[in-house]
């Protein structure tokens, strides 16, 4: 006896529409009863609908969704998911977007050994691009601080009077102490600010 059929709509906001995600679950031939919509982020899988969800599956129930990002935020939560329905759960998934991503029951076993080889090749591709996006990402900041850039919090402005007492703590004429107190921050700040410019001026710390 087969089972029931299952779909799963997700919208990532509360202002999204999910009429799209919709009409191909009843274009389908899924009951509305049977289409469970969630309207929350996939940041993280505490989602109450799709938990809710995996407690009414049963072995040879079907469970549709429009696009394979539904059941996950990364193809790391994908494979996990698709893994858990399919092998523990023995669900059937059927994504919609992606026909040769199907594992029911009247698919022959060459069908549903495609579906995982897709599966992993998008699961590949995926982490590719972003071992791929990581790299590019590191050379750009790299390049840039080359360049003199600086990343993280805005630093606040010097006072007026920072380059000359920045020049008189590089020449051993003033503390650092004493110059930070002159301009209200604190000694460590003044210290690395006056390195900073005095390697851009070509001064270096006199010894005294």
């Amino acid at each position: 006896m087969s089972g029931k059929t299952y779909g799963y709509v997700r919208v990532s906001t509360k202002t999204q529409k999910e009429d799209r995600q919709l009409s191909a679950m009843q274009a389908f031939g899924i009951p509305t009863e049977y289409i469970l919509i969630e309207k929350q982020s996939g940041k993280d899988f505490d989602r109450p609908i799709y938990l809710q969800l995996l407690g009414q599956l049963r072995p040879g129930d079907v469970l549709v969704v429009k696009s394979i990002d539904r059941l996950g935020r990364n193809y790391d939560e994908i494979l996990e998911q698709w893994a858990s329905l399919t092998k523990e759960k023995r669900v059937a998934i059927v994504v919609l977007d992606m026909p040769l991503l199907d594992t029911r029951e009247d698919r022959d076993l060459t069908g549903t050994l495609i579906a995982d080889i897709v599966l992993q090749l998008l699961s590949y591709v995926a982490q590719t691009e972003r071992d791929f996006l990581r790299q590019r990402q590191a050379e750009g900041i790299a390049e840039a601080k080359a360049k003199g850039v600086r990343f993280g919090p805005e630093r606040i402005p010097m006072p007026a009077a920072f380059e000359h007492l920045a020049e008189d703590w590089l020449s051993g004429r003033v503390s650092a102490a004493r110059a930070g107190k002159e301009l209200g921050i604190s000694r460590s700040t003044f210290t690395r600010r006056a390195e900073e410019w005095g390697k851009r001026n070509g001064q270096k710390r006199q010894c005294v």
